[in-house]
């Protein structure tokens, strides 16, 4: 894949033999652009991580480690090749939303705002998807304080 390795702001890498791109914030919204035109025209997914217990994890050298990550796979059908671009995001920060190149992000944005709270800069929408409008706080995120719902089942003794 030549044309992002040689972008500022991406530092390369492989897993499993799939291309991987760890690219900054301000780089992103560009790589993704680069990879959409380079024939990386279908987006699987967009989600996050949130590395809150694990903050020294293994990264190639030049990223620096951040609370969350937003992971994006991307698909060419024509090409047969995945790549999988990682965005180190602190606590609080907000990426650009890929909408406009991608328009299916629009629900899988929306979906990592919800859990993880990460905003998404210019997304056409973004309000809960999952979780009710008044809810308080993002259920995936490793400081959400767990809940417990007590359950009755029809026909239990009390």
């Amino acid at each position: 894949m030549p044309v992002a390795p040689e972008m500022p702001g991406v530092v390369a890498s492989e897993s499993h033999g799939q291309a991987v791109l760890f690219v900054e914030q301000s780089a992103y919204l560009a790589v993704v652009t680069a990879l959409y035109r380079a024939g990386f025209t279908m987006c699987v997914d967009v989600t996050a991580v949130d590395y809150l217990v694990h903050p020294s994890r293994t990264l190639p050298p030049g990223v620096v480690a951040q609370r969350f990550e937003v992971v994006v796979n991307l698909l060419s059908l024509a090409a047969r090749e995945r790549v999988r671009v990682r965005v180190q995001v602190a606590d609080g920060e907000s990426v650009a939303s890929l909408c406009d190149v991608h328009p299916s992000t629009e629900a899988m944005e929306r979906e990592v705002f919800d859990m993880f709270g990460i905003r998404f800069d210019g997304h056409p929408d973004l309000t809960r998807i999952l979780m009710p409008e008044d809810w308080d706080g993002h259920p995936l995120r490793k400081d959400y304080a767990q809940g417990r719902i007590p359950v009755q089942f029809k026909g239990a003794a009390s």
